[in-house]
C-alpha cells in the first residue's frame, strides 16, 4: 500500500512498488495529471479566492446530503460495533500497533464490528486484526492531501469529503470508542466524543484509553488543571477509562451494551404494563 506524504512524496510499504499519484474526491478515484490541488473541505471552509464560490455554496448543500445518504444507507446493516482511533504514523513494528490488532481481535470474538478511518497505522492494525478474526472491518476514509488510501484490511469501506459528515458517522453507528496513541486527529475524535456524553448527546457510550504512560500527561493534566479551576466536574473526568489491557477494554464495553441492553428491556417491560387510559379521563 502507498499514500501521498505531508510532503507530497510518496510514501511505500517495505518491498512493493510505488503507483501513480491519486486522490479520492468522495467516492470519486483520481490519478496522475487529474489529481488537484486542495480538498473539498479546504475549499468549503476558506473564504478567500474568486468571489463565484460564493454563489455555489447551495449547491454543496446537495453534495454534503449526499454524504449522509451514502454513509447512512452503507453501515444502517451493521451489527454493533465500536469505533477506534489511533495514529495513521504507527509503524507496524511498533508495539501500539500489535495491541492495535490484539484490539481488533477481540473486539470481532465479542460480536462488535470495528470501525476505523480506514488509514495505515493504527487503524489498519485495528482492521487487521478484525477482519483475520472473522469480524466486520469498516474503514470511513477522508479526503485529503495524503494517507490516501483505505488500507488492505477493510471490508466494508467508504470514502467522505467532509469531516463533519464522516464524524456522524463514526458516533452514529457504534457503541462505544477506543482510542489508542495518536496525535491532533485522535484527540481531536476523543474531545469531541467526551463532549457528545458530557452534554447528553448520546448515552451509555464508553470512552477508553488505551496506553496508559502515552495517556498520562493529559490525564494528569485534565485531573491537576482542568479539574480545579472548575472547567469540568469530577463526574466528567469519570468518563474516561484508561487502560494498559485490551481484555479490560472490551469488557467495559461488553458490559455498558449489556447494562443498555438490561434498561431498554425494562423501559419496554414497564410501558407494557402501564393500562391505556380510558376516553374522556
Amino acid at each position: 500500500m502507498w499514500w501521498l506524504g505531508t510532503d507530497g512524496a510518496l510514501v511505500t510499504d517495505a518491498g512493493r512498488q510505488p503507483g501513480p499519484p491519486e486522490r479520492f474526491r468522495g467516492p470519486v478515484l483520481l490519478r496522475r495529471e487529474h489529481v488537484e490541488p486542495g480538498t473539498t473541505d479546504q475549499r468549503l471552509l476558506d473564504s478567500r479566492g474568486p468571489a463565484e464560490w460564493v454563489h455555489t455554496d447551495p449547491w454543496r448543500v446537495l453534495r454534503i446530503q449526499s454524504e449522509f445518504v451514502e454513509g447512512f444507507g452503507l453501515l444502517a446493516e451493521l451489527p454493533r460495533a465500536v469505533s477506534v482511533f489511533g495514529s495513521a504514523r504507527t509503524h507496524r513494528d511498533d508495539p501500539d500497533y500489535a495491541m492495535g490488532m490484539r484490539l481488533g481481535a477481540a473486539l470481532a470474538e465479542a460480536g462488535f464490528a470495528v470501525i476505523t478511518g480506514g488509514g495505515p497505522g493504527a487503524m489498519e492494525a485495528v482492521n487487521r486484526g478484525a477482519q483475520e478474526a472473522g469480524g466486520t472491518s469498516v474503514g470511513l476514509g477522508i479526503e485529503l492531501p495524503f494517507e490516501q488510501r483505505l488500507n488492505d484490511w477493510v471490508d466494508v469501506g467508504l470514502n467522505f469529503r467532509y469531516f463533519f459528515a464522516r464524524k456522524t458517522m463514526f458516533v452514529k453507528y457504534a457503541q462505544a470508542f477506543v482510542i489508542l496513541p495518536g496525535g491532533f486527529g485522535t484527540l481531536d475524535e476523543t474531545f469531541e466524543a467526551l463532549t457528545l456524553v458530557q452534554t447528553g448527546k448520546v448515552t451509555r457510550f464508553p470512552v477508553v484509553l488505551l496506553g496508559v504512560d502515552y495517556w498520562r500527561g493529559l490525564t494528569d493534566w485534565l485531573r491537576s488543571t482542568v479539574l480545579p479551576a472548575g472547567r469540568v466536574s469530577p463526574a466528567n473526568l469519570e468518563l474516561l477509562s484508561v487502560t494498559d489491557d485490551v481484555e479490560e477494554a472490551v469488557r467495559i464495553i461488553v458490559e455498558a451494551d449489556a447494562a443498555h441492553e438490561a434498561e431498554q428491556a425494562v423501559d419496554v417491560a414497564g410501558g407494557a404494563a402501564e393500562p391505556p387510559e380510558a376516553d374522556g379521563q
